[in-house]
């Protein structure tokens, strides 16, 4: 498992909701590469709860579609926007059994559109939310030019020779 640098973090102004470190309200996200997969742990709120002790329906998708803009960077090498969401919301996702866990993997890439296969676990394992993501991939040079991307390398610690 391999940690996934943030490079936006150098942007002057950046405040990701998702992934910024430095956005007091947001969901403050880190992701690892794993194998195939890009996995993140997320340690819940309380103002993140929809009913007392369920994480709200909005803050999941929010994560999922998050993980999924990740896996576009570092799996296809470059960024995109997500043109479509379809979530299923299995059972509800317990603030009190601590971290969330999420895992994308990358079902299908044809024609610039990405289809991003996202689970949304509890601290228990229990998968509470699915969703199919479907992101609309950028050339690499038209994601640097139009939405800051760094290039692929920005996103790893460079291996000493």
């Amino acid at each position: 498992m391999k940690k996934i640098l943030n490079p936006f973090v150098k942007i002057p102004g950046y405040k990701c909701f998702g992934c910024s470190p430095d956005n007091p309200f947001g969901l403050k996200m880190e992701f690892f590469e794993d194998g195939e997969n890009v996995i993140s742990t997320w340690a819940p709120e309380h103002h993140f709860s929809g009913y007392l002790d369920v994480l709200h329906g909005g803050i999941q998708s929010t994560l999922m579609d998050e993980i999924a803009s990740w896996l576009v960077f570092v799996k296809l090498k470059t960024a995109g926007v997500t043109q479509k969401m379809e979530i299923v919301y299995k059972k509800p996702a317990l603030t009190s059994k601590g971290e969330f866990s999420l895992k994308a993997i990358l079902n299908n890439f044809k024609n610039r559109l990405a289809e991003v296969d996202v689970e949304l676990m509890d601290g228990d394992g229990n998968i509470c939310s699915t969703a199919k993501v479907y992101y609309f991939v950028y050339p690499e040079k038209i994601a640097r030019e139009r939405l800051w991307f760094p290039g692929y390398d920005a996103f790893f610690e460079k291996e000493e020779k």
